[in-house]
């Protein structure tokens, strides 16, 4: 009998813990980002910070949350969202059709835009240059950004030229002044970034598509969904979204 008390403890003992270790912490929110998309997210003295960090954590805020941010490549983003890994996601997301398949997007907070950077000697002048009939650029993009869908969309799928992708719209650039691509699409927050620190490139005046950002959640979560939906409609309602875009992103 002794034995038997003993394992019948054990096992109840085992399945506590087991409990215990799968339980979600009700009082954390957990938030997947990518933190090489200045000034939305990007890492300061070991810390992410950008408009992305600063919104999610008054959204916390407002939902009594501690906020945990994962720093993960982006291309895990929307499916670690999907499967339940982290919470929510805020990494530049545009709201894209397919996207739209996977997981729920919140309002829109901010509205941004791919840009085409080049050297400063480059033959490709505007956006229509690389929609040219037999110019076959190579272009180089973050894997997984829309910068790649649409590239690969509109360029690499028509034949029209060929798209390289890369981990960080860091290796993009540098890919670009070594000359293994010939421009880099991308957000235009970060190409600023990009090319106030390396000499020798530009941004062209013709953009290559108007974008919206927004936060993601999981489709199985519509509670939470609505949480954080309505804590970033009153954050941008008292105009404190715009007070975090303006710090990062100052009236030119």
């Amino acid at each position: 009998m002794k034995k038997i008390l003993c394992l019948v403890l054990a096992l109840m003992l085992t399945v506590c813990c087991l409990a215990s270790c799968g339980a979600k912490d009700d009082s954390k929110l957990v938030m997947a980002t990518n933190a090489e998309f200045p000034p939305y997210e990007f890492m300061e003295d070991g810390k992410i910070v950008g408009i992305d960090a600063e919104i999610a954590a008054a959204i916390a805020d407002k939902l009594g949350k501690e906020l945990v941010i994962e720093n993960v490549d982006f291309d895990s983003i929307i499916i670690g969202v999907q499967e339940g890994k982290y919470d929510f996601a805020m990494a530049g997301l545009t709201v894209t059709e397919d996207r739209k398949e996977q997981v729920d997007f919140t309002e829109t907070y901010a509205t941004g835009k791919q840009v085409i950077i080049v050297k400063n000697d480059s033959k490709i002048t505007k956006a229509d240059d690389l929609f040219a009939e037999g110019a076959n650029h190579k272009i180089g993009v973050q894997l997984a950004t829309t910068g790649d869908l649409y590239c690969t969309w509109d360029i690499e799928d028509e034949n029209l030229g060929k798209v390289e992708r890369y981990n960080k719209g860091a290796d993009a650039i540098m890919a670009l002044q070594s000359g293994k691509v010939d421009c880099v699409v991308i957000d235009n927050e970060p190409a600023k970034v990009f090319v106030a620190q390396n000499e020798g490139l530009k941004i062209l005046e013709t953009e290559y598509i108007i974008e919206d950002y927004a936060a993601a959640v999981g489709k199985d979560n519509p509670e939470l969904m609505e949480d954080i939906n309505n804590a970033l409609k009153e954050l941008i309602a008292d105009g404190s979204v715009q007070k975090i875009i303006d710090k990062y992103i100052p009236a030119e």
